[in-house]
């Protein structure tokens, strides 16, 4: 009985292993497989080009492909086996764009085995090439990158290129943050199939498949799209320098569209003359952001209890701190007036008062404690971090420009996340593009950063500013005329100066930013926009109000969020 059980038992774990490794070789490694079907377009010293895929996630979850692999073939000669270039040529002609002189220097290379005269070659005229049957004509097959949008997140998703090895990397974006795991290696491509089947279990389980998979995005096409449009319609009505944009989910740093103005098409972007547009400047580029950074003094202030929003200071129109003199935008004073205006008017003069009452160490203090001199740990390449070196000097006058974002300079990715701060219940999220990783071997990670948030403000000083930035939407910008009877926005605007080379600041040339999120009390989307240089307009007010609200109008549509008022 012990015997009949002992071998019954060890069927089933055969069993067991057998089927796992089945699963392996047919689901796991069922790519390879297929690619052996095409053995005979492979030549030795030729290999598949491979690579995982990127994804975008729609709204109801399914998925868009944002970076895949097309295929196709190579046609090529081997000098060596050729005999009547003409008649290869004539017949080849007819059916490829190949160029004459080109065509016979290659083909009369006799010391050579492989030319290559065409490439991208589609199944249709191989079979075609096939039925011919030359001498000394070849065919490989081929896959390359392929992004499917063209455009659509550029910046973000980066591209495959060669490195200085020859090498296909992942050189810009995403495509570079995770090429350890977009990478492929074929180095099973070719094992006996049997063998692979009853080989050591363990193999299929810690070779390099375990770290190789596809990433899911959180970036949503449809919403990418909106974003881009609009970002694009600022640039050309303003002739800015730049125009950039993130749209987040402030609670768990999940990001559904990030673009800049100007960008370039992926497939094409051996043709850009200018490889800065490759760069990303919402996680590279630093910037003075202006008054958007006022609330976050505001909340500093809030949240030690050395104001409320009715506390009111004497507003003189100057300030003069350290033989510098500041002032309000427009220069004028206010006479006594409480903190809602001074959110409301935007004026230098309050947010300096209160670092006033807050001391510059305790200032400074909140300013770190929102991660604006750190990088945010965003899953792109090459971020850099603020820079809040003027909150180490002892002068009073840097605390005072710092209080409306002047004097310090930070990364819109970084300003986006203190800004979610404000809006989430005062907690420093970890912002994110990938949502999860589909492993090869069949397993997922899930990519999620809330339990790590980091409790920065208490939960009531981000209701009470986000209070009073909902004023601010519906009495003050664009003097109430764009508020929503039934949706509560918080939102501010910033103009700032930009500083010239060396010291000082242009008289003429501004950054203007825009944040707010929605419903405001349990906020779904935070946007975050801003355009450098823009011509012909002085305020942040007159270039990014309209392209705010209709995004918000938008995303409000297209997720068709219930009204909270």
């Amino acid at each position: 009985m012990n015997r009949t059980r002992l071998i019954f038992f060890g069927l089933i774990l055969i069993a067991l292993v057998l089927c796992t490794r089945l699963y392996f070789v047919q689901i796991i490694h069922g790519q390879e497989y297929a690619d052996r079907a095409d053995r005979q377009y492979v030549s030795p010293n030729h290999s598949i080009f491979d690579r995982g895929s990127i994804f975008f996630t729609n709204k109801d979850s399914t998925l868009l492909s944002a970076a895949s692999l097309s295929t196709g073939y190579i046609i090529s000669l081997n000098p060596k086996k050729i005999k009547e270039p003409e008649d290869i040529y004539n017949n080849l002609s007819n059916l490829l764009p190949i160029d004459l002189d080109s065509f016979y220097a290659k083909a009369n290379k006799k010391s050579s085995q492989y030319e290559e005269i065409a490439d991208h070659v589609s199944e249709d005229l191989v079979k075609k090439i096939e039925a011919l049957k030359l001498a000394g004509v070849e065919i490989q097959k081929e896959r390359w990158r392929y992004y499917p949008s063209d455009t659509a997140a550029a910046r973000t998703l980066g591209f495959v290129a060669y490195d200085t090895e020859s090498k296909l990397v992942g050189r810009y974006g995403l495509e570079k943050y995770y090429n350890d795991v977009l990478s492929r290696s074929n180095s099973q491509v070719y094992v006996n199939f049997f063998a692979e089947v009853f080989s050591n279990i363990k193999q299929g389980l810690v070779d390099n498949s375990k770290r190789e998979g596809d990433i899911v995005t959180s970036i949503e096409p449809t919403v990418q799209n909106y974003l881009e449009k609009e970002l694009a319609t600022v640039s050309k009505k303003y002739n800015s320098k730049l125009t950039g944009g993130i749209i987040i989910d402030p609670t768990t740093g999940e990001i559904y569209a990030l673009s800049v103005s100007p960008t370039f098409n992926l497939n094409t972007f051996t043709s850009e003359k200018d490889i800065s547009v490759f760069n990303n400047p919402l996680v590279e580029g630093l910037y003075e952001m202006g008054s958007i950074i006022k609330p976050l003094t505001m909340a500093a202030g809030l949240d030690t209890g050395v104001i409320t929003a009715e506390t009111k200071y004497n507003d003189k129109g100057a300030l003069t701190l350290n033989g510098y003199t500041i002032y309000n935008y427009d220069k004028k004073a206010r006479g006594v007036i409480d903190m809602q205006e001074v959110l409301n008017q935007s004026l230098n003069l309050g947010v300096s008062f209160v670092v006033g009452k807050l001391g510059n160490d305790t200032f400074a203090k909140y300013m770190r404690s929102y991660g604006l001199d750190e990088e945010t740990g965003i899953d792109l390449p090459g971020e850099n971090h603020g820079r809040l070196a003027n909150l180490d000097s002892p002068r009073d006058i840097e605390y005072a420009t710092a209080s409306f974002g002047q004097g310090i300079s930070l990364t819109p990715i970084a300003t986006v996340r203190a800004l979610s701060v404000l809006a989430n219940g005062g907690k420093l999220i970890i912002p994110h593009v990938a949502r999860r990783i589909d492993y090869t071997t069949g397993f997922h990670n899930n990519i999620t950063y809330v339990d790590q948030a980091k409790q920065v403000i208490k939960k009531e000083t981000s209701d009470e500013i986000s209070r009073m930035l909902v004023q601010v939407v519906d009495k003050a910008l664009a003097n109430g005329t764009v508020m929503l009877p039934h949706y509560s926005v918080a939102a501010k605007t910033g103009t700032a100066q930009i500083a010239k080379p060396g010291a000082g600041y242009y008289d003429d040339r501004f950054l203007h930013s825009f944040f707010g999120y929605f419903p405001a009390y349990n906020p779904r989307f935070l946007v975050f926009l801003y355009t450098v240089e823009p011509q012909g307009v002085n305020f942040a007010s007159q270039t990014l109000t309209t392209p705010f609200m209709d995004i918000v109008k938008f995303l409000i549509n297209y997720y068709n969020i219930p009204p909270d008022r």
